[in-house]
């Protein structure tokens, strides 16, 4: 008996669910396994923290930086729609996950963590929380979705308008932290500083 086209749909996203909650569990064993605190090591849980310079950012679900990762999954989406255009969403998703599992492993290891501290303004940085790094990737896969459903041109006015909201409020952003890490410039620094 051939299967419909709804139920190898619900099939595909069956088996990428299943993969995405498997590397998220990967992702947080190996940043156990990497010393990093579950929750914050103030012992709440809380779904925002506004303050940037405190020792819960970057511990709680979602801060200013959530929005970076928001970005990540409107980038990803384009990414993957590109390189993989005969390729279902399910499959893309997944890709998806795989790089910004990826990266929050590598940016809470020793090495980004102190690139942080020396490059950027993020002077007291520490790393992210296990729950904050699970947070980020699900951001990613928020910004991932609405990219699967918006119109090209309202997700590049979404990200921009991320951008620049982070930039007012912050003076930080996901192009700056960027710039930052690869090239760091005192003029930059200092602005950030205030």
């Amino acid at each position: 008996m051939l299967m419909s086209e709804a139920e190898a749909r619900r099939k595909e996203w069956l088996w990428a669910s299943l993969i995405i909650l498997a590397m998220l569990a990967g992702m947080a064993a190996i940043q156990l396994a990497m010393g990093r605190v579950p929750i914050c090591t103030c012992g709440t849980v809380k779904l925002w923290h506004g303050e940037v310079n405190s020792a819960e950012n970057s511990q709680q679900l979602m801060d200013w930086y959530t929005l970076s990762h928001v970005i990540h999954g409107l980038l990803f989406y384009g990414a993957t729609r590109v390189l993989f255009p005969r390729r279902g969403l399910p499959f893309r998703a997944v890709i998806a996950t795989v790089i910004e599992v990826a990266w929050e492993i590598v940016e809470n290891s020793p090495l980004i963590i102190n690139r942080y501290r020396e490059a950027t303004i993020a002077l007291g940085y520490t790393g992210d929380s296990v729950v904050n790094s699970v947070a980020d990737v699900v951001a990613m896969l928020v910004g991932f979705a609405l990219a699967a459903r918006l119109p090209v041109w309202l997700s590049v006015v979404l990200g921009i308008a991320m951008e620049l909201v982070a930039l007012a409020v912050i003076r930080d952003n996901l192009t700056l932290n960027v710039l930052m890490l690869v090239w760091p410039l005192d003029s930059v620094r200092n602005w950030q500083a205030g």
